[in-house]
């Protein structure tokens, strides 16, 4: 299985990551989403990433360009025609996953692999709203992309083997590594991460610190880079949400019930840095 040309499904942080990563590795990228508008805040942020490249000597200018020229926008799935693979990084919510890959089945080629960037939902449920389950596999990049090394890379039920293997060698020419996972919810990264950031609120929830505190226990106790509280406010308090409700259903098991205060937030709408406040607060 050759792959020359692949569209990234979402112009948000980790898509407009995942596309910026596929063009400096010489693929022809479309990049698609709704609106024009978040196309072109896509683009604006992949751009002012190869600018500090170029700025700290890690690219010259005509590379930049060069990248810059192989990345297409488009709001249409039927552009998918085009392509050999397509890695949708669009929001973490079942109904909209699987809506759009059983439409980009209809318009991607017979041979096209479809990989999915879900956090932690299941890979066999979305193949199974295609026609090509065998050609459908997860491909779960961390955030920030361009900077980060690890893909997971999880196989549905009826994944072939040669799909995981087009996938293994092309997240090597990403400059990634690849690391075998199987399909469970959460998957490695996020069924360990997940329950940590959980305890680390229910130790404010339950007043046994103020998260200033947790965080620099795990900082200079554990040698953690960030504190998972801040890493929190950083991910999303929604999404940390949302992939412990996967955990407690997906197992049904209590050690994954999201805490409470996890939840206040959330319908609070204090949902990290995106929204200006979580655990933390950052005026401007």
């Amino acid at each position: 299985m050759t792959i020359q040309k692949v569209m990234v499904i979402g112009a948000g942080q980790m898509g407009s990551g995942i596309a910026q990563v596929c063009a400096m590795a010489g693929y022809d990228v479309y990049i698609n989403d709704l609106k024009e508008a978040f196309l072109e805040r896509g683009l604006s942020g992949i751009t002012k990433n190869l600018m500090r490249s170029v700025e700290k000597g890690r690219m010259t200018e005509e590379e930049k360009a060069g990248v810059l020229a192989r990345i297409q926008t488009t709001t249409l799935l039927e552009d998918a025609k085009n392509v050999d693979l397509v890695i949708e990084a669009a929001v973490e919510n079942m109904e909209i996953k699987t809506k759009i890959f059983a439409e980009v089945d209809r318009h991607a080629p017979a041979h096209a692999i479809l990989a999915t960037n879900t956090s932690s939902l299941p890979i066999t449920e979305i193949a199974a709203a295609t026609n090509r389950p065998e050609k459908v596999i997860g491909m779960h990049f961390m955030n920030p992309v361009p900077v980060m090394k690890l893909v997971e890379i999880i196989r549905g039920l009826q994944t072939a083997d040669e799909v995981y293997s087009a996938i293994e060698d092309m997240t090597k020419k990403l400059t990634k590594v690849p690391v075998e996972v199987n399909d469970f919810p959460g998957f490695v990264a996020n069924r360990v991460l997940m329950p940590m950031i959980n305890e680390a609120i229910y130790t404010v929830y339950e007043g046994v610190a103020t998260p200033e505190a947790v965080d620099e226990v795990m900082k200079l106790g554990m040698n953690h880079p960030m504190g998972p509280l801040t890493l929190a406010d950083f991910i999303g308090l929604d999404t940390c949400l949302y992939i412990m409700e996967t955990l407690h259903e997906g197992f049904g098991d209590d050690k994954y019930r999201p805490c409470p205060l996890l939840r206040k937030y959330v319908k609070a709408g204090w949902l990290g840095r995106k929204t200006g406040r979580g655990f933390y607060r950052y005026d401007g």
